[in-house]
């Protein structure tokens, strides 16, 4: 990192899936993924196109039996562009001599420059330099710029600039046995001034896909049509001169069926791309258009911690950005960047929404849409269950039914495993938090007390039935589910899948429970009498709620709190014995089973499960919830659970470091630093060897934005107030960001020195009050600001 330029010297295929990873340009609307365009898709290269919220649903022969998947559907590729010396081979770094190469990625900007010197088989040089961009002000526009330069001769060179619609879904191996083609009823065609066109649909979904590409050449050229099976490419022969650039410039439009005030998706794109700006024109108003985001978003964070910090904002901006407020879309757990996990929404938005709260709330208010939209079906779910209530898919994608696969493999021992991870039902505490901390930080009680409230109360209606009561504990029981460690899906020797007493399952269901009767006691009159007739609920449910959020029940062993019943009777593992055997034992499920063994023998986790209390609640709110519980959690106790778990966990997903080093910087604060060093880098280096080239892990990157932004200042939004509790980490002690809260936009925030430093920008909004730990309050004007010494 130089500034504001992500950059890689040199080609290096092994390197190419990362990078084309980390080098994608989005708009919140569709991403590319950042891999040469005279490449197509082979094992270096994959040219991923994927518009947010597009899926296709396919069955599959697996294991001799019918498995149906959906995925967000890889788009007809835009990206060819190929060049040779007439006469010659088509150049690529697979194919050329490549004499230099180099990659650019303008955070700023959000552009990517490539600049490559290739030598083809008959000594002649060619000098290129790309610039691309994906549109941030315009999300439907895409240009990619080629300036070719010949080095040492003269003649001629032919060009093609294409669309190919012959594209499948194969940027991830282990999936590569499934059916991948989503496409058909591919067409192209040409239209007026050069434009080239594609239309196509999805297999199942029906999604009309159309694309219109616009090629041009500022110097005099043969130009005619090339046209394929399911690729169509305008061809160019032009005449050059030693030293003399050529430039060609390609304009894209894309859209779809889903997209809002449209008649036909290739008639919209053929229309957009004829009126697109000229090229100096569309780079202006993208840069705008950044620069705008970069204000409302950025923060001031030194060192190398600042730059990866500004890679991860850069990432979550492409993937949810103003645009994404329009859209019917989800958080997608590995962005628009790759086809890991099938472009699915998991549970992510709890590490992403925390951040988009105080700085694009409308964006965080059309992700929580996205999920009010499929409350229905939610229900429809718990029902076939037995239950009542919203029980909320582990795995959603387009219409909310639960998506995760029957069968994983496991790429170590090449075996078809069962996959039980659809028994985290957690993921519906997260829509409850996530709803709960949107309204806490907007002040958006509209939201609360219509679609807010109507998915609050039917998630705690699904635990208040799931949880039964045990009359030898003389608490209430959630059995058969598997928490957030993953790992273990099932107790040894159990004929069927699921633990019980999960606790953090059952200790999120119980905060679910008490905010859904806060909600529920707090809603105007009116309100309140429609929706509990329209569900049918009385007050002898909520008399039920109130009683199950006192009393489910919560393992201990040892002094700590288990992960769930019967942990602590678990086998210990000899952590050194695998790790010498082994070396990286992140993925230590894949290894046990290779063995013929299984993790759920042993006290091993993936990630971070119980600690993850300590990263959605703050101390004194969840000492508070134990105490509601019965328990009394002191320090002593929680530093125990902590050590206890540090000591065997694998963090075999790049949430755990991000968890554990929030966590440790309360409880253990000179072994957090470690931990977050290892969250920042998680992507960067790849630390989960090889899945950053299926996509970049967004819940992640946004995470360490928000550990800055809030798990290091203590940072709530409560009653009305800005709260802050610091635990300033002596590695990153002084920092500042803005944030948009309740009205004001643009709230400067600077920690230096033990010092809070407060400005509020002028507006015709209320003052904000402002609460330090220790019990100070003060009240910062709009036009005012003020300096408060942090406790500690």
């Amino acid at each position: 990192m130089r500034d504001w330029i992500w950059e890689y010297e040199g080609y290096d295929p092994a390197q190419e899936r990362l990078r084309e990873s980390l080098c994608t340009l989005g708009n919140g609307y569709f991403a590319t993924r950042g891999a040469a365009p005279e490449c197509t898709a082979d094992d270096v290269h994959y040219p991923g196109t994927y518009a947010a919220g597009c899926y296709n649903r396919l069955t599959s022969q697996v294991g001799g039996r019918r498995v149906e998947n959906e995925d967000m559907v890889n788009l007809p590729n835009w990206l060819p562009l190929r060049f040779r010396a007439a006469s010659g081979d088509w150049l690529s770094p697979d194919t050329g001599k490549v004499l230099d190469h180099r990659l650019s990625l303008d955070l700023r900007e959000g552009t990517l420059e490539r600049i490559v010197r290739y030598e083809d088989t008959t000594g002649r040089c060619f000098a290129v330099r790309q610039l691309r961009l994906l549109h941030m002000g315009d999300p439907h526009l895409a240009l990619l710029r080629t300036e070719l330069t010949p080095q040492g001769w003269s003649g001629e060179v032919e060009v093609e600039s294409g669309l190919d619609g012959t594209v499948t879904n194969s940027g991830v191996e282990r999936y590569r046995a499934l059916t991948s083609r989503h496409l058909t009823h591919v067409h192209t065609g040409t239209s007026a001034h050069g434009t080239v066109w594609l239309r196509c649909r999805t297999r199942t979904s029906d999604i009309r896909v159309g694309l219109a590409a616009r090629t041009t050449v500022d110097a005099p050229a043969e130009a005619g049509s090339v046209k394929e099976n399911g690729r169509i490419a305008r061809a160019f022969r032009i005449a050059v001169t030693d030293g003399r650039t050529v430039t060609v410039d390609k304009t894209i439009a894309l859209h779809t069926s889903r997209d809002p005030a449209i008649s036909d998706p290739l008639y919209a794109a053929v229309d957009r791309v004829r009126r697109a700006p000229d090229v100096d024109a569309l780079l202006a108003s993208h840069r705008t258009a950044w620069q705008q985001l970069w204000r409302n978003a950025d923060a001031d964070v030194p060192g190398t911690a600042g730059e990866v910090l500004r890679l991860h904002l850069f990432h979550v901006l492409q993937t949810l950005s103003p645009h994404t407020a329009e859209l019917d879309v989800g958080v997608p757990a590995r962005g628009l960047h790759g086809e890991a996990y099938r472009g699915h929404v998991f549970w992510d938005e709890l590490f992403v929404l925390p951040f988009l709260n105080l700085h694009f709330p409308e964006v965080s208010r059309a992700l929580l849409t996205y999920r009010h939209r499929r409350l229905e079906r939610a229900c429809f779910t718990a029902a076939d269950a037995g239950h009542r209530g919203a029980m909320y898919p582990w795995q959603s994608g387009s219409d909310g039914r639960e998506e995760t696969q029957w069968l994983h493999l496991n790429p170590r021992s090449g075996r078809w495993l069962p996959d039980h991870t659809r028994l985290q039902h957690h993921v519906g505490s997260a829509v409850a938090y996530n709803v709960w901390r949107y309204c806490e930080a907007t002040g958006d009680m509209e939201f609360l007390h219509t679609k807010g409230a109507e998915m609050m109360i039917q998630i705690a209606r699904f635990w208040a039935d799931a949880a039964a009561y045990d009359e030898t504990l003389g608490r209430y029981r959630i059995r058969g589910v598997v928490g957030p460690d993953e790992y273990h899906e099932a107790y040894p020797g159990a004929a069927g899948p699921g633990l019980n007493d999960n606790a953090y399952t059952n200790v999120t269901a119980a905060w679910v429970l008490a905010r859904a009767l806060d909600v529920a006691r707090t809603l105007p009159v009116t309100r309140h009498r429609d929706l509990f007739e329209r569900i049918g609920l009385d007050r002898a449910e909520l008399d039920a709620w109130e009683d199950v959020s006192r009393k489910l029940y919560v393992p201990f062993h040892a002094g700590v709190i288990s992960q769930f019943a019967g942990y602590g009777d678990l086998a210990e593992l000899d952590w050194e014995a695998y790790r010498r055997r082994y070396g990286d034992i992140r993925r230590l499920d894949r290894i046990l089973e290779a063995e013929d063994d299984s993790v759920n023998h042993y006290q091993a986790s993936k990630q971070a499960d119980v600690l993850m209390l300590g990263y959605l609640f703050p101390p004194t709110e969840l000492k508070a919830l134990f105490e509601r519980l019965g328990h009394d959690l002191d320090d002593e106790t929680w530093r125990r659970t902590v050590d206890h778990y540090m000591a065997r966990t694998s963090h075999g997903s790049t949430l755990s470091s991000l968890v554990h080093g929030w966590v440790l910087a309360r409880a253990r604060r000179a072994r957090a630093w470690a931990f977050v060093q290892e969250a920042l880098a998680g992507d960067i280096a790849d630390l989960q060897n090889g899945t950053t080239g299926e996509g970049i892990h967004l819940g992640a990157m946004a995470g360490t934005l928000d550990l800055v932004q809030r798990g290091l200042t203590g940072l709530e939004a409560r009653d009305g107030k800005l709260c802050f509790d610091p635990v300033p980490l002596p590695e990153l002690s002084e920092y500042g960001f803005s944030i948009r809260y309740r009205g004001h936009w643009g709230v400067r925030l600077h920690l230096q020195q033990g010092r809070l430093h407060i400005t509020v920008p002028d507006s015709d909004e209320p003052p904000i009050t402002v609460a330090v730990a220790g019990g100070r309050t003060v009240s910062v004007a709009p036009g005012e600001s003020c300096a408060l010494t942090l406790p500690g």
